[in-house]
């Protein structure tokens, strides 16, 4: 697919004077920390990379933020201004989305016992990444991103009705039990989940490795068979089915042949979502999951939508939001996942995101995007 740049201004950004990005520079913050001190982003297809954000991350890392770690609003907006030109990103099908994800609160047992019948397992040892997808081993599909290595005996993965079949039972995987297998299947399509254990214990799991076959929607699977009307889809819609039918509820679920495999990690900060695959913790509200060929993580992103509420204030979305996670479903220069936060609140307000989308990338000051785009 094809894409233009067009430059814009930020005085003319529909929206821009009214975010309030003080989260969004505690994000970008975070995720310059890591760049700087840990390991360089890799540098996406746009071609924005760790050089051309050194000298923004170098200063926001520099700035004298006060004690809860963050800006006001306008410090933070002349930020992003002194820092960053925006372009407007324009693929040639002129089509920009977004959606919505989010960390499920799921309570869980720690044994198979009192109801909690469902587990989330770790990732198994013999499971590894394919090293080329587009040139795999013998007997792996094409595109398959992780098997299972046996001695060198490569195999494909076991798929969802196996795994929970009981393919991997007596390996010592489960981390915890669930009470629905559908709590168990909406934290694989989120990759995360936060456990609340009956003794007050809250534990994190997040994305380890999944089995390599492919993803499914089954909200799309629903609307194809006419069981939910596609104006009327979203995922309380779609708990709403899984619930009322049972019986056919473990079926659709498994023709969603992927399945995750997570790790354990601590909630060190309880506003805070997971860690996910810029290595930061996500910002609610200010976090977006992007396309990682196209788009390198740190780089801070304007999406505009207008047919889509704001979070937290009575108007339409326009916000500044920083790329910090991908996925597989996240293809495209201008389609991105918002992350709503982490309970069922956030669920609700995740669940209802399906919208056109403008986006506009701050492209550091300096930079050849910045320059191709007409900036200075």
């Amino acid at each position: 697919m094809g894409l233009s740049l067009r430059r814009e201004q930020f005085s003319k950004l529909p929206g821009w004077a009214d975010d309030t990005p003080s989260h969004a520079f505690a994000a970008f913050r975070r995720s310059a920390a890591h760049a700087m001190h840990n390991r360089p982003y890799r540098t996406g297809s746009l071609g924005l990379s760790h050089q051309d954000f050194q000298p923004s991350f170098a200063a926001a890392l520099a700035v004298n933020a006060a004690d809860s770690g963050y800006l006001s609003p306008s410090q933070a907006r002349e930020f992003f201004e002194t820092w960053f030109r925006p372009v407007a990103l324009c693929p040639d099908d002129g089509r920009g989305f977004v959606t919505g994800y989010y960390e499920p609160d799921v309570t869980v047992g720690y044994r198979a016992e009192s109801g909690y019948r469902f587990p989330f397992l770790r990732k198994p040892d013999s499971l590894v990444k394919v090293p080329d997808p587009d040139n795999p081993p013998p007997g792996i599909p094409e595109g398959y991103a992780f098997m299972i290595d046996d001695g060198g005996k490569p195999a494909c993965c076991p798929d969802r009705a196996e795994i929970e079949n009981g393919a991997f039972d007596g390996h010592d995987l489960e981390i915890a039990w669930a009470e629905s297998r559908a709590d168990v299947f909406f934290a694989h399509v989120q990759g995360c989940a936060r456990l609340r254990f009956p003794d007050g214990q809250v534990r994190r799991i997040t994305y380890a490795g999944k089995s390599g076959h492919p993803f499914t929607g089954i909200g799309r699977l629903l609307v194809e068979r006419g069981e939910i009307a596609a104006e009327t889809v979203s995922m309380a819609a779609i708990r709403d089915w899984l619930a009322v039918e049972p019986e056919r509820a473990d079926r659709l679920m498994r023709e969603n042949r992927s399945y995750i495999f997570f790790l354990e990690a601590e909630v060190d900060d309880e506003r805070l979502g997971p860690v996910a695959a810029a290595k930061v913790p996500l910002e609610p509200g200010r976090s977006l999951a992007v396309d990682r060929h196209i788009h390198s993580f740190g780089t801070p992103i304007f999406v505009s939508a207008p047919e889509l509420a704001d979070f937290d204030h009575a108007r339409p979305f326009a916000r500044l939001m920083i790329a910090q996670d991908t996925g597989t479903a996240i293809v495209g220069p201008a389609r991105g996942d918002l992350f709503a936060g982490s309970g069922a609140a956030a669920g609700a307000t995740a669940g209802s995101i399906k919208a056109k989308a403008e986006f506009v990338v701050l492209a550091p000051a300096g930079s050849e995007i910045a320059r191709r785009a007409g900036h200075e």
